[in-house]
């Protein structure tokens, strides 16, 4: 398994007591392992009994487990904060209120969400060495597609506006005459500087989540579950990514056999029902299904973590391991 695994899916489908029990899984047969939740829900905080933020955690009673909340307000505020840091140090003084009210106005604008995202979870697997697996809880199946696709998208964008600023460099430099030096030169105009940094980050991100990351969908056995999967599926497909399997949960048990009053009845039928649409996923789907995990009856803690790992088709072997 590649060190950076992701479970995502609609939300409410259970994506976080899944990842949440493969991460335990993961550090019980012997691994480092970081899981880092995404999802503004703070699920994870609830999954174990204990609060976590930004830092990683060791999360008590698990050894060989950390975990990681992050807030995607406190995101989108520190990423603003250093593009305005950034922006002051390379426009005038009398530039910097314009600045500061483009940022404002920039907080709730569509995309900073995902742009400030996207920044921190690449941050966290650029600093993941101390681990040999992180897993990441996504936020719901269409926030987590626009940030997948972001690197292919911004590589791009970065690209043409290096080029821009070389030409517009360029011929600022051929319009110097005589004593009249250009104030930047191009080796060392800081714009490109920080354009190039950018560009190394998109690059190191975009071929991290296709080579070093495996991804899993989980869903829920109705119509539109099954529908936004099969979405999820084509839309990961055609960004280069590939769902490495999927995770049926909550699954309704069936009723003994002996059982024939209403409640068994109407068991049974969505027992059928659920059935049938597992056909589907199994006959139309390309993507396998992994687990099949029944409703508990109580909040998924503790031992039933565990039960629910065990239904996770997902190896937890990292390189080097004698065991796949």
């Amino acid at each position: 398994m590649e060190p950076f695994v992701f479970f995502g899916g609609k939300g409410g489908v259970g994506k976080t007591t899944v990842s949440c029990a493969y991460a335990v899984q993961s550090a019980r047969d012997g691994h480092r392992t970081l899981v880092v939740s995404t999802d503004p829900a703070h699920s994870v905080t609830d999954v174990f009994d204990q609060r976590f933020d930004d830092d990683a955690t060791p999360v008590e009673g698990v050894e060989n487990l950390e975990a990681m909340q992050i807030d995607p307000d406190e995101e989108v505020t520190r990423h603003l904060d250093e593009i305005r840091q950034d922006l002051s140090e390379q426009v005038s003084a009398a530039m910097v209120n314009e600045v500061n009210r483009q940022l404002e106005m920039a907080h709730d604008t569509p995309g900073a969400y995902e742009s400030a995202l996207f920044d921190r979870f690449i941050e966290v697997m650029r600093s993941a060495d101390p681990y040999d697996r992180v897993v990441f809880d996504t936020s719901p199946t269409g926030s987590t597609l626009r940030l997948l696709g972001l690197p292919d998208l911004l590589e791009g964008w970065i690209d043409r506006l290096m080029y821009k600023r070389r030409t517009s460099i360029d011929l600022f430099e051929k319009a110097a005459i005589g004593n009249n030096e250009p104030r930047r030169v191009m080796d060392g105009d800081p714009v490109l500087a920080r354009l190039q940094e950018r560009k190394e980050f998109f690059e190191f991100a975009g071929s991290t989540l296709r080579e070093e990351a495996a991804f899993f969908l989980v869903l829920n056995p109705d119509e539109l579950s099954l529908n936004e999967t099969e979405r999820a599926i084509e839309s990961m497909h055609e960004s280069g990514l590939s769902v490495r399997g999927l995770v049926a949960n909550r699954l309704t048990p069936s009723p003994d056999d002996d059982e024939n009053g209403r409640g068994a009845r109407y068991l049974r039928e969505r027992v059928a029902t659920e059935n049938e649409r597992l056909r589907r996923v199994r006959e139309e789907f390309e993507t396998p299904l992994v687990a099949e995990i029944e409703t508990k009856t109580s909040e998924i803690k503790g031992d039933l973590l565990v039960e629910v790992a065990e239904a996770l088709d997902v190896g937890t072997a990292v390189a080097g391991d004698h065991v796949t």
